[in-house]
């Protein structure tokens, strides 16, 4: 019997909900789907659908990708670029969308949400975002959509070989810990180390019920170099030229917590395959030598509006936009360009131990996990 016979005699005894299932594998490569939680860094459009004062589905935010979608920046973000270097069918949909139904979730989903924090609080002066808990439930909700499809063994085994990337964590220190003001009092009365130890506790908790819902491979991204951003620049000008130092510190007492973490989740989940993406060095590596990666500036945002590195107001209509945005490691006051994340992004793919830990996004897809 020839293989396309075979093939085609014992399709025949199975369901043909399976089949359907077995056709969004094949199509869409190693990889059937990619589950995105974060903030504003990863968001594909989730806040254009809440009430929020956080949001860019406005010009000239997304100049380059043809139009404005709610991304934070001039094209696509980090795990855009990821899922299209990795096969995956189209961009992963935010959530909320009303056409993120059916089928579509089949392919992944984006949770994530401008303003979102590892704590419930982080983000409330923009009203509305979700945080990480709340993007939690919402994959729950669509697990459920998803064992309804397809039956719950199927549903698992798409989980166990998708990608779940987790960016989460500036916002607890921009938006909350490092607010101007409001922040005095807290950090009077609590310690950098007791507010790492907090966001730690909760983040344990986030990871392991994220693999309680079915995810095994799961990239973990620690908080970048925030003191280097343009609206930390410009709200501390005593820095001059320099980042700013006590944000950079704060990221980094975070980020030395966050890498056990990672490591202890693989020993006492069974079957996960966590990795540590380490966007703090990538990010530092980049500014300091953004001469040779093609860059002109490292310091200032693009979409410029007021202030010596333009990042005092954020990106708005009537902003200034750099003529060549390949030429500007930062988008806005808060945000890489595109041609930033695709740095980032194919140094996750394919970068060393350094970049991204125990393995890179590449091999991640390639590895067999347990349900």
């Amino acid at each position: 019997m020839g293989l396309f016979s075979y093939i085609s005699h014992n399709l025949l005894h199975i369901p043909a909900v399976c089949i359907f299932f077995l056709a969004q594998i094949c199509s869409a490569g190693v990889v059937p789907a990619s589950f995105v939680f974060g903030d504003s860094l990863v968001d594909a459009g989730n806040n254009n659908y809440i009430v929020s004062l956080s949001k860019a589905n406005y010009p000239p935010n997304g100049i380059d990708f043809g139009r404005p979608t709610g991304r934070y920046t001039n094209g696509r973000t980090i795990v855009d670029i990821i899922g299209q270097e990795l096969g995956l069918k189209g961009l992963t949909p935010p959530y909320l969308a009303p056409t993120t139904v059916g089928k579509a979730i089949l392919h992944g989903v984006n949770y994530a949400s401008g303003g979102g924090g590892i704590l419930n609080y982080t983000g409330k002066v923009f009203v509305g975002r979700l945080n990480m808990d709340a993007q939690l439930d919402n994959f729950a909700k669509t697990r459920a959509d998803i064992i309804s499809s397809i039956g719950y063994t199927a549903a698992l085994d798409l989980l166990v070989k998708s990608i779940f990337s987790v960016t989460m964590g500036s916002n607890d220190f921009i938006n909350n810990y490092l607010v101007p003001v409001a922040s005095i009092f807290e950090q009077k009365l609590v310690s950098p180390e007791t507010f790492v130890d907090t966001l730690i506790f909760r983040f344990r908790i986030h990871l392991t019920r994220l693999y309680s819902l079915g995810a095994r491979k799961i990239i973990v991204a620690n908080v970048g170099p925030i003191g280097c951003i343009p609206y930390q620049r410009d709200i501390n000008p005593s820095a001059g030229d320099d980042c700013v130092a006590y944000p950079n510190q704060l990221a980094n007492l975070f980020n030395k917590r966050l890498n056990p973490l990672v490591m202890e989740m693989n020993s006492n989940l069974q079957g996960s395959k966590f990795v540590y993406a380490d966007v703090f060095r990538i990010v530092v590596d980049i500014i300091q030598n953004f001469k040779a990666y093609g860059f002109e500036n490292s310091d200032s945002a693009c979409c410029h509006t007021a202030g010596r590195f333009g990042g005092v107001i954020p990106c708005i209509p009537s902003s200034k936009v750099c003529l060549d945005r390949s030429k500007y490691v930062f988008w806005d006051p808060y945000h890489p360009s595109e041609a930033a994340n695709i740095i980032i992004a194919k140094r996750l793919i394919d970068g060393d131990s350094n970049d991204i830990f125990p393995t890179n996004v590449r091999k991640l897809t390639q590895d067999s996990v347990q349900s």
